[in-house]
């Protein structure tokens, strides 16, 4: 999972997209201060048997 989070003005909006490809066209997109970070579950490890 991939967020983005954008710091705007009075607030702050965060979006939660699937696969990376989508998130970097989106951060790409977007102006402003933002940050895009990776989101690991622990859960995500042990289906894979990790």
């Amino acid at each position: 999972m991939w967020i983005l989070t954008l710091f705007l003005h009075d607030r702050v909006k965060m979006f939660e997209y699937d696969n990376k490809d989508e998130a970097r066209t989106e951060f790409e997109k977007a102006n402003g201060c933002k940050i895009l970070s990776e989101i690991i579950h622990f859960r995500d490890f042990e289906k894979r048997g990790s």
